[in-house]
């Protein structure tokens, strides 16, 4: 019993490394949602890894989410390509970030005010995965998450992380 309420205590608390995240399931559970979101999205495809490519790393985003009292309710973790490697006019030309469709966030406010839902904050879950990419970009595997049987494999990205 104790071990439970420390697990759900530490919940609570944002990991500051991937390390700590990994030893609470709470968390391995959000990062492993956040993986399975990359799969059902078709994301990136694993690859034995080319000659001369430049590969950019990934880096996990941990955050609580809050209610209108400000008690967790519940965890996030986020993916992220680390971008701060890759150089301009070698690894990508332009910069761009998807968002969600305006017709989207508009059919959810017109659903809730139908219902009469109070509507505190709005999470779009998937809209950084629906980008398609015109560069080629390589990414290492996710940080407590390579796999045993590639682990020298990397992934090549089809749609924007």
């Amino acid at each position: 019993m104790k071990f439970c309420m420390f697990n759900s205590f530490i919940s609570k608390i944002e990991p500051k490394t991937v390390r700590i995240a990994l030893d609470h399931f709470d968390w391995v559970q959000v990062m492993q949602e956040e993986l399975n979101e990359f799969e059902r999205n078709k994301v990136w495809r694993m690859i034995p890894t080319p000659k001369d490519a430049s590969v950019v790393g990934l880096k996990w985003v941990f955050r609580n989410k809050l209610d209108k009292e400000g008690n967790v309710i519940s965890n996030k973790a986020r993916l992220v390509v680390k971008g701060y490697y890759q150089e301009e006019g070698i690894d990508y030309e332009e910069i761009f970030a998807p968002v969600a469709r305006l017709e989207t966030v508009c059919n959810f406010l017109a659903y809730a005010a139908h219902k009469n839902f109070e509507v505190y904050q709005m999470d779009v879950k998937c809209t950084f995965l629906n980008g398609e990419l015109e560069e080629t970009v390589y990414v290492e595997q996710p940080p407590g998450f390579v796999n045993e049987k590639y682990p020298n494999h990397f992934y090549i990205l089809d749609k924007v992380v």
